[in-house]
């Protein structure tokens, strides 16, 4: 069992890829997963994820390499380091399950675990914490207590290589996921995830490319390149390849994979060759979740973002003028220090004047350790308005994107049993009987302001 929290203000975590995760961990937590063999019960491993799309895969490796390594009964939780509020989670949701599973031994890992794991060590709860680059590695949770020691993190700026590209177990989603880059070489004044994943390294195109093809022979229509920051894919390795060019190779060499997609992209950036797979090349899904972040230039500035509005505005201008069936999402910070009112506005209309479709509003918290801590803040009452204006703004335009999608005949890809994803991403509700991971057709015929309802053909 998997139990997943939703997504942060960083890189990474658009969250409508983890809307099939998500309505599952609305479900109350139970203390465990259990089997019946003959002798009784077997207990499980089970995994806690807080944050991003990225944590959510690697907590399938992590889940997979503990039980290659022979952990039977175990409760992993995977943290999340962006906010203090989602350290103060992931540390509730640790004594939470020794509460419920006293027996079973319970490591921490993720990015806040390696940024302050004496902050887990500490408490009597835990048995073991792992850096993030060991979270996946062979033999990590083979020896735990004794002398072995309560601690194994590593210094991430030394880390010069990726985790492993494909995951096992991903049987329980309908798409699947690579991991094509982790790390970040960017400072935003109010993320601290850099201390947690490192700089920014790629894998290399060949070991992505056979991981994609490995997962469409398996049967996977849908595959979804994710990282930190995917659009940095590339830079450090021989050559300096592009995001674009890993794309165009992947779908020139998996013929057989019907569907690839993004996972967030900085707005700073997007070169050439991956307009013209979006112009070109239809498998690619026209969906992009953008890392926006703030409307208004001197906002932008103070959160060291490297674009401003007008590129913002550009960029998308610049996809739709070449797939004009494209959709977008976005990230957005309500009440960053010093935000004035004009500010907030400039936020509000980004959102028509883009014709975003997918909104993630965020209320800043300040994370410790960050510029952004240290600058004016706002009150905490002026925040959390603004972020639900934020937020209605937000509905607003998934209302105009459902209105003009109605009467559409899509390809969609059954996430569960009556729901399922359009190219574009929009979620559908239909009726009807089709296995999750399956792409079926549907024609939309109306909406509830949240999702399309579809009539399969």
């Amino acid at each position: 069992m998997t139990k997943i929290f939703s997504a942060h203000p960083g890189e990474s975590r658009d969250p409508g890829f983890l809307s099939e995760d998500a309505r599952a961990s609305e479900k109350a937590w139970a203390p465990t997963s259990v089997g019946v063999s003959g002798n009784g019960f077997v207990p499980s491993v089970d995994v806690i994820t807080f944050g991003c799309r990225l944590n959510a895969y690697e907590s399938d490796q992590a889940k997979a390499r503990a039980i290659a390594d022979g952990l039977e009964d175990a409760v992993i939780v995977n943290t999340c380091a962006v906010t203090g509020e989602a350290v103060r989670q992931a540390r509730q949701a640790i004594r939470r399950a020794r509460r419920e599973r006293p027996l079973a031994k319970l490591v921490v890992t993720g990015c806040a675990a390696q940024i302050d794991p004496a902050s887990f060590s500490d408490m009597p709860e835990v048995d073991l914490v792992l850096g993030n680059s060991l979270k996946s590695a062979k033999g990590a949770y083979a020896r735990i207590g004794g002398e072995h020691g309560r601690v194994r993190v590593n210094d991430i700026a030394e880390v010069r290589e990726t985790a492993p590209h494909l995951t096992a177990g991903q049987g329980e989603r309908a798409r699947a996921y690579v991991e094509v880059q982790n790390g970040c070489d960017h400072r935003c004044t109010f993320c601290i995830i850099p201390y947690g994943r490192g700089n920014s390294r790629s894998a290399p195109a060949g070991e992505i490319v056979e991981s994609v093809r490995s997962l469409a022979a398996q049967g996977y229509a849908e595959v979804v390149l994710t990282g930190v920051d995917i659009t940095a894919w590339g830079q450090d390795l021989p050559g300096t390849p592009s995001l674009g060019q890993l794309v165009a190779r992947i779908l020139k060499l998996v013929p057989e994979l019907p569907r690839l997609r993004l996972s967030s992209i900085d707005a700073a950036e997007i070169d050439p060759e991956l307009l013209r797979c979006l112009a070109e090349e239809a498998r690619l899904a026209p969906y992009l979740h953008l890392s926006l972040q703030h409307g208004d230039d001197l906002m932008l500035k103070r959160m060291k973002r490297r674009h401003s509005r007008a590129d913002a505005l550009g960029l998308v201008a610049a996809v739709r003028a070449v797939r004009p069936d494209v959709a977008f999402g976005c990230d957005l910070i309500a009440g960053f220090p010093t935000e004035t009112e004009e500010a907030f506005e400039q936020s509000v209309s980004l959102i028509e004047a883009a014709g975003l479709s997918y909104c993630h509003i965020f209320p800043f918290s300040p994370r410790p350790g960050t510029p952004a801590a240290k600058m004016p803040q706002l009150e905490r009452a002026t925040i959390k308005a603004r972020a639900e204006r934020l937020r209605a703004a937000g509905s607003a335009a998934l209302v105009r994107h459902l209105d003009a999608r109605v009467g559409r005949t899509v390809t969609a890809l059954v996430e569960r049993e009556g729901l399922a994803r359009a190219e574009d991403f929009t979620e559908i509700a239909f009726e009807g009987e089709a296995a999750a991971g399956t792409l079926i057709p549907l024609t939309l015929t109306g909406h509830d302001g949240r999702r399309a309802f579809g009539r399969a053909l």
